[in-house]
C-alpha cells in the first residue's frame, strides 16, 4: 500500500518511494528510493524543504498507520474473478500493494490436512526430480515452481497449521529438496502472520523455494560433510548464492523481490554475512525473513550426517544472535510458530504424550494439543484435545523424538488428522 503523508509523520522503518511535495525554492533531489534508517535522515529531509512523501508500506518495516488504512470494499463477482486470474502467475515487480491477504475460505485442520498431505507428498517427489535435473545441467522449471508455490499459499491461507505440521516429518536422505519445500511453507506461514498481502506472499514462497537452488552445483560431499568446512570448502559453498542467481535470473516470472531473497539470505545485520557483507537496513525485510527461516529449518532438519536440533534450540540460537538476525522479526517468528511448533510431539507432566495441533499466540509455551499415549504403561489411549493455556496442573515437560517411542510421525498424523 502506498500512502502520501506529511514529513511530520515520517518514522524510521518507512520506505520512501519518492518526494511528493517540497517547499518553494527547495532543490532537494532524491536519486533513489530507500529505507528511512534513523532520525538523522528525517532531519536532513526537513532541512532540505521536504513537505510530503510517498511511502511504500509494502517494503516498510512498520505497518500502515491506522488513520491511513482504508476499509475493504466488497468487489463484485466480475472484479473478484479478474483479480483471481491476475494472481495465478508471479508478478514482474516486487512493488506490490501490501493489502491484507485475499480472503480464503478458512477451514478446519482436519478438513485441510488430507489435501495438504497429498500435495506435500507430491511436491516432494516433484522437487526431488527437479533437483536431480538441475544437478544434471537442466534449467529451472518455473511452471512447476509456480504451481507448487500456489498450492502451498492456498493451503496456508485456508488453514495455517496443516502444511506447517508436515514440515516436522523428517527424512535424512531428502534434505536437499525437503529444505526447499519446508522453507517455502514456513515463509508463507510467517508472511501470513505478519499480515503481508497475497501477491507478496506468493512471491516470497517462490523466493524461499529457490533460495538454495545453487546447491545443485556444489559437490554433495561438501553439503553433507559432518565436520566444519575448511577455507576452500567454505568458498565453494558460498558460491551457491551466485549459482542460484545464475539459475534464476531472467527465468519466466522471476521478480526483484525473489532475487533479493536468493542473493541476500546469508547477509547478516552486523555485516558478517555474504556475498556483499551488507549491514542493517541495507538488508531488505524479505531477506531478513528468509535468513531466519533458512537457519531455523536448516538447524531442525535431519541430514545424513546428523540429527536435527529441537525447535527450541534453533529459536534460542536466533535469540542469542541479535547482532545477526533482526530481533523484532525473531520475536514475531517465535510467536508465529510457537516454542513447540505444530506437529511436535511433547511429553506432558502427567506422563502422557501429545501432538501439538495449534499454538497460543499469547502463550507460546502452552499450545493446544491432542493427547494420545500413556508413557507409564506404554500404550496408545483414546485421543483427547486439551488447551494447555487453560490448564493449571498439566504442563509440557519436554519435547520427544517420535522414534524414542517407536512412533511413525507420518502414520500418526494420518491416523489422527484425516477427517
Amino acid at each position: 500500500m502506498r500512502v502520501t503523508l506529511p514529513i511530520e509523520e515520517l518514522k524510521p522503518g518507512m520506505f520512501v518511494d519518492s518526494v511528493h511535495k517540497q517547499k518553494s525554492g527547495a532543490e532537494v533531489k532524491i536519486k533513489s528510493r530507500g529505507m528511512v534508517r534513523d532520525d538523522a535522515i528525517i532531519a536532513r529531509l526537513v532541512a532540505n524543504g521536504v513537505v510530503e512523501l510517498n511511502i511504500d508500506f509494502a517494503q516498510s518495516d512498520i505497518p500502515v498507520p491506522e488513520k491511513y488504512q482504508q476499509p475493504q470494499e466488497k468487489p463484485d463477482a466480475a472484479k473478484a474473478d479478474a483479480e483471481s486470474k491476475k494472481q495465478t502467475t508471479p508478478q514482474k515487480s516486487d512493488r506490490t500493494t501490501k493489502s491484507p491477504p485475499a480472503k480464503e475460505k478458512v477451514i478446519s485442520l482436519e478438513e485441510e490436512f488430507a489435501n495438504a498431505a497429498r500435495q506435500f507428498e507430491q511436491h516432494n517427489k516433484q522437487l526431488q526430480m527437479l533437483y536431480g535435473n538441475l544437478t544434471a545441467g537442466m534449467q529451472v522449471d518455473m511452471t512447476l515452481i509456480n504451481d507448487i508455490s500456489q498450492e502451498i499459499v492456498g493451503s496456508v491461507l485456508r488453514n495455517t497449521n496443516a502444511m506447517a505440521i508436515l514440515t516436522r516429518i523428517k527424512d535424512k536422505e531428502g534434505f536437499n529438496w525437503r529444505h526447499m519445500i519446508n522453507c517455502a511453507i514456513l515463509v508463507t506461514v510467517f508472511a501470513k502472520y505478519l499480515g503481508l498481502g497475497k501477491k507478496v506472499i506468493e512471491q516470497m514462497a517462490i523466493g524461499a523455494m529457490l533460495h538454495d537452488v545453487g546447491h545443485t552445483k556444489i559437490p554433495q560431499g561438501i553439503i553433507d560433510k559432518s565436520g566444519p568446512l575448511n577455507k576452500l570448502e567454505m568458498k565453494t559453498m558460498q558460491r551457491h548464492v551466485a549459482q542460484s542467481l545464475g539459475l534464476t535470473r531472467g527465468a519466466p516470472g522471476i521478480t526483484p523481490l525473489m532475487l533479493d531473497m536468493i542473493v541476500s539470505h546469508h547477509e547478516r545485520l552486523d555485516g558478517s554475512g555474504y556475498p556483499r557483507r551488507l549491514q542493517g537496513m541495507q538488508i531488505s525485510k524479505a531477506a531478513r525473513i528468509m535468513a531466519i527461516v533458512d537457519v531455523y529449518e536448516g538447524m531442525t532438519a535431519e541430514r545424513p550426517h546428523r540429527d536435527g536440533d529441537e525447535p527450541l534450540v534453533a529459536l534460542r540460537y536466533l535469540l542469542a544472535n541479535k547482532a545477526q538476525f533482526d530481533p523484532v522479526l525473531v520475536q514475531h517468528f517465535i510467536k508465529c510458530i510457537g516454542v513447540h511448533p505444530v506437529g511436535t510431539i511433547v511429553k506432558l507432566s502427567n506422563e502422557r504424550l501429545a501432538l501439538v495441533l495449534e499454538g497460543n499466540r499469547g502463550a507460546p509455551t502452552a499450545p493446544k494439543v491432542r493427547v494420545f499415549y500413556n508413557t507409564k504403561h506404554m500404550h496408545h489411549i483414546t485421543a483427547k484435545d486439551i488447551d494447555l493455556n487453560e490448564q493449571d496442573k498439566i504442563k509440557i515437560a519436554s519435547t520427544v523424538r517420535p522414534l524414542d517411542y517407536q512412533i511413525n510421525l507420518s502414520r500418526l498424523l494420518k491416523d489422527h488428522l484425516l477427517a
